[in-house]
């Protein structure tokens, strides 16, 4: 292994290319520390001495500082290690060591994600968002129907009555078939089902809320 690079990406810190690829980012003191300069050979000892004894403790202690600031599903704290350069057995190591302590738990993130934000966003919202950060669909499932049990939920029928209210919706009985599309179209833009907006607009209609102008 022929160190072919060192490229300074802050005043302390630069990325060490080795072969012509991306090795790991040292601090420059490590650089002499270690006896690194362009066109030195690296042994497989030295190598696997700066990942192990150096780079695999730093990137454990990163991956639990973020972990106080704030939840992460594993997929979003994985790809923050990732982008801090560290190398890939350095972020597998810290993702097994924060997930023995149950500081990473996906069951739990969204758990607490429902808790935070079911009240406000739909069912469909949920699922997307949570996707996003890379939770499974059976544990979304799991979350979304424990917390619907839990009576903590707000049901999207009474979100969409929200909608109904806040834009004078006159009521199926009342509202002509132009005003009743716009209004469905409007709904299912924001993430509700065709189903879910046709229900509630029959059971707006008897909940005395269209008397509301």
């Amino acid at each position: 292994m022929i160190i072919t690079d060192l490229i300074d990406i802050s005043k302390k810190q630069c990325k060490v290319m080795i072969d012509d690829e991306f090795a790991f980012v040292l601090y420059k003191g490590e650089l002499h520390l270690y006896g690194i300069f362009i066109g030195k050979e690296m042994t497989d000892t030295c190598y696997h001495k700066i990942v192990n004894e150096v780079l695999c403790k730093r990137c454990k202690l990163r991956a639990m500082n973020l972990l106080k600031e704030r939840n992460y599903s594993e997929k979003r704290l994985r790809e923050k290690l990732v982008n801090g350069n560290y190398p890939p057995e350095c972020v597998n190591a810290a993702m097994e060591y924060v997930k023995s302590f149950g500081y990473v738990d996906d069951v739990r993130y969204a758990q607490d994600f429902l808790f935070y934000h079911g009240k406000r966003l739909n069912r469909q919202q949920i699922i997307l968002k949570l996707r996003q950060r890379g939770i499974p669909d059976d544990i979304i499932r799991a979350a979304y129907q424990s917390f619907c049990e839990s009576g903590e939920k707000t049901p999207d029928e009474e979100l969409i009555h929200r909608q109904l209210k806040k834009k004078h919706f006159p009521g199926l009985e009342s509202c002509t078939p132009d005003e009743k599309n716009r209004f469905l179209r409007s709904l299912v833009q924001k993430g509700f089902s065709m189903d879910a907006v046709l229900g509630a607009m029959q059971s707006f209609a008897g909940t005395g809320s269209n008397l509301c102008v």
